[in-house]
């Protein structure tokens, strides 16, 4: 290949990682819906500022959410109040198909400056990582149940362009269901609904339906 050919593929695959980036213009569509249904997703009972995440129950009879991608059945309402540590977008992957974003969120004390400048705070492969060095600005069981890693599914074009518009150290308030993703073909992806798990099966998989900047 010669330098010019080079040089247009070092542009386009520059050009392809900002197309993709945060800073890009480019709004996921959210899933669609399975033809005939209306999309919906009812409001759940708001978390107080400066609380942790409120879970509540789910509605007797309230049904799940069918998109074409898979059928979401809600496990839990959600609302949270928090701080943005990182956030991480997708486009490769079945996952990606429904949640285009992670945010790895923090509330209570895990939202101080003084506290975040300790941390080193990292996400890939839809995890969240932290670390430190010398002492942990917090106890480790204070991390870990004041911040978690979360993906996102937009309800709808307004939510998604919300969530579009969140950037790492923003105050936002979201408001959804946790759910549990499941495809005729198997396919499975559930939410956790302890905020004091770790590891492998530990994030909140949210189908987010309003997203506020405060």
């Amino acid at each position: 290949m010669n330098r010019n050919l080079w040089i247009v593929a070092l542009f386009a695959l520059v050009a392809i990682g900002w197309w993709y980036s945060p800073v890009s213009p480019r709004v996921p569509a959210p899933a669609p819906y399975i033809a005939g249904q209306t999309p919906r997703c009812p409001m759940p009972p708001r978390v107080t500022a400066g609380e942790p995440p409120l879970q509540s129950s789910v509605p007797r009879g309230m049904p799940g959410f069918g998109l074409q991608a898979a059928s979401l059945q809600p496990l839990a309402g959600f609302s949270v109040d928090a701080r943005v540590l990182s956030r991480e977008d997708y486009a490769i992957g079945r996952e990606s198909a429904l949640s285009p974003t992670d945010l790895a969120l923090g509330w209570q004390r895990m939202t101080n400056d003084e506290v975040l400048s300790a941390l080193s705070i990292s996400q890939s492969g839809r995890w969240y990582r932290y670390r430190w060095t010398g002492n942990p600005p917090l106890p480790v069981d204070e991390i870990a149940r004041s911040s978690a890693n979360m993906h996102m599914i937009p309800f709808d074009d307004s939510t998604a362009r919300s969530l579009r518009q969140v950037r790492e150290g923003d105050h936002v308030r979201i408001e959804g269901w946790l759910v549990e993703a499941t495809a005729p073909d198997g396919w499975r992806w559930r939410s956790s609904t302890s905020r004091d798990d770790t590891g492998d099966g530990s994030c909140e998989l949210i189908y987010v339906c309003a997203v506020q900047r405060l």
